[in-house]
């Protein structure tokens, strides 16, 4: 996930790093994967005042709502970044068949110590 309004500068800080974009399914997602074959799977964003946000969806006039209670601060490298919690990851892996990839995430998901949405941040 990324600001929406940010999109150009994340584009261009990851085509600097190899990304390129390899699948678009735009306003919706995209993604990005450089020469190693790494992912990044983009979901752009707009924020309200109130700390919650819509994505784009492949339906018109629907978009996906995420409460503000579904963002927490996690770390990347020691680096603290927002991010959404593990329970709305598994939230949103609902609904589709899932790849193996999927699965393998699904179980490093559910891993992790759980807490309750609107919890501090974890």
């Amino acid at each position: 996930m990324h600001r929406e309004e940010q999109e150009p500068q994340v584009v261009a800080a990851l085509a600097a790093r190899g990304f390129a974009e390899t699948l678009s399914w735009r306003p919706v997602r995209f993604v990005l994967t450089d020469p190693d074959g790494r992912e990044i799977d983009l979901h752009p964003l707009r924020f309200a005042e109130d700390g919650s946000a819509e994505q784009s969806s492949l339906t018109p006039g629907e978009p996906f709502h995420y409460p503000a209670e579904c963002f927490v601060t996690g770390t990347i490298l020691g680096t603290p970044v927002r991010c959404l919690s593990a329970e709305q990851q598994l939230l949103f892996h609902q609904g589709y068949e899932p790849r193996e990839r999927d699965l393998h995430d699904l179980a490093l998901l559910r891993s992790l110590p759980r807490r309750k949405l609107g919890g501090a941040d974890g």
